[in-house]
């Protein structure tokens, strides 16, 4: 799959002109803060954007640490870094990521990093958790 075919559950950090970039690039933005959850834990962000098959946009690296070594089920992380910098900057890196256009296989995390104006973009795909339990037909 591609980023554009995935709806997107922006974090409480992420600034209201990035939103804005993403819905005018077409994306089915749906903001936590403006659900009336500003403030609820990330793992009530992460249950929520899974629950509707959303990936997750933000600036905070905790989610990379709920789903991997925790094992919480997910569609998709968006991890921007560094964060919490201005809309422009932010855009300009999401404006990298939709030109590399990666291909995207639930779960994924993604890892934008930018340094200056190099904006290095990493893709990770999470293995489903082992079902031991489940047999070969």
């Amino acid at each position: 799959m591609k980023i554009r075919e995935f709806s997107i559950l922006a974090d409480q950090n992420i600034h209201a002109g990035v939103v804005a970039f993403l819905r005018g690039e077409g994306f089915s933005v749906v903001v936590i803060a403006l659900l009336g959850l500003a403030g609820v834990s990330d793992i009530e962000v992460l249950t929520r954007a899974t629950a509707e098959g959303r990936i997750v946009l933000s600036h905070d690296a905790d989610f990379g640490i709920l789903t991997i070594p925790q094992g919480l089920p997910f569609v998709g992380i968006v991890y921007l870094r560094p964060g919490h910098v201005d809309a422009q900057f932010t855009i300009e890196s999401l404006q990298q990521l939709l030109a590399a256009d990666p291909d995207l296989n639930p779960p994924f995390l993604v890892v934008i990093k930018r340094s200056g104006d190099g904006v290095e973009i990493r893709v990770r795909s999470v293995p489903l958790p082992n079902n031991s339990g489940d047999t070969a037909s």
